[in-house]
C-alpha cells in the first residue's frame, strides 16, 4: 500500500475482515507508532516503523501467536527504514518485505543490490533453520512476462537487468515464486499501477509484489492469489493458501 492511513479510509478494513487471513502482511505503512489505531479484534499486531518519518514500514497481523519475532536483517544501515519483520512459527519463518526501490533516475541502485545480497543470505540462513515464506513488495518485475511494456522499461527502476538478475539468483538458492509456480505463463497478471489516468483502467501494470517460498514447501501450496479487483492503493493484495502438516491451512 502507498500510506496505511489512506488505506484505511479507503475500505482497508472492509477487505481485512472479509479476507479473515491467517496472517496478514503489510508494506509502506508510512507511519510512526501512536499515527494510528488499527481495530484488529483477534490478531496479534507486529510493527516495525523507519527511522524517518512518513516513509517505508511494515506490519504484520496474525491470529497465531509466534514463537519469536525479529525486525530487519541484522544490518543497522538497512534496517533504520523499517523493512522487515520475521515471525517464528512452529513449521516456517514468515517474512513481510518491502524492497528498497532503485529510484526513477536509478539513483539508488546500488543501495538497492547490496541490499538484495544481504536480504538473499538473511534468508538462506533462516532456511537452514525451517522453511520460509515471504511476502511483501519487491520492487522488480522478474520476467518480461510480469510487466505490460517491458521492452520501453528496460533501463528503468523496478526493471534493470542488474534488479532481475538478484530475483532470479535469490530464486535459485532454493526459493519458488508461488504464482508462476501456478501460472507459468499468466499474461496480465500485475499487483500496481501508475496512478497515472486510466493505467489501471486499461491494466498497463506490473507485478512486483509476491509470495516467495522455500523450495521444500512447494509440495504443500494450495493457490496464489493476485486481488486484482481490490482498490485504496496504487498496489492490489496478492495471498497464498498453504497447507500445514496438523496445522490447517495459512493464508
Amino acid at each position: 500500500m502507498n500510506g496505511l492511513r489512506a488505506c484505511v479510509t479507503k475500505g482497508f478494513s472492509d477487505f481485512f475482515r472479509e479476507i479473515d487471513a491467517d496472517i496478514f502482511c503489510v508494506q509502506e505503512t508510512k507511519l510512526q507508532e501512536g499515527q494510528i489505531e488499527l481495530e484488529t479484534d483477534g490478531y496479534f499486531q507486529y510493527w516495525n516503523y523507519a527511522v524517518k518519518k512518513g516513509y517505508s514500514g511494515t506490519a504484520v497481523f496474525t491470529k497465531r501467536e509466534p514463537l519469536s519475532v525479529r525486525y530487519g536483517i541484522g544490518s543497522e544501515e538497512y534496517d533504520r527504514e523499517g523493512r522487515v519483520i520475521t515471525l517464528e512459527f512452529n513449521d516456517f519463518f514468515l517474512v513481510t518485505v518491502y524492497t528498497p526501490n532503485a529510484q526513477r533516475d536509478l539513483a539508488r541502485l546500488e543501495y538497492r543490490l547490496t541490499w538484495e545480497d544481504l536480504f538473499r543470505s538473511y534468508l538462506i540462513e533462516l532456511d537452514q533453520i525451517k522453511p520460509v515464506i515471504i511476502c511483501g513488495d519487491l520492487n522488480v518485475a522478474h520476467q518480461e512476462i510480469d510487466l505490460k511494456n517491458p521492452k520501453s522499461n528496460r533501463k528503468n527502476s523496478g526493471f534493470t537487468e542488474e534488479e532481475r538478475g538478484k530475483m532470479t539468483e535469490w530464486l535459485e538458492s532454493g526459493f519458488v515464486d508461488s504464482y508462476r509456480y501456478f501460472y507459468p505463463e499468466q499474461e496480465g497478471a500485475y499487483t500496481w499501477w501508475s496512478y497515472m489516468a486510466k493505467v489501471r483502467e486499461r491494466n498497463i501494470g506490473w507485478r512486483i509484489d509476491y509470495f516467495i517460498v522455500s523450495e521444500r514447501l512447494v509440495g504443500s501450496l494450495q493457490e496464489s492469489l493476485i486481488f486484482t479487483d481490490v482498490m485504496g492503493s496504487d498496489h492490489c493484495p496478492v495471498g497464498l493458501e498453504i497447507k500445514e502438516s496438523n496445522q490447517g491451512v495459512e493464508k
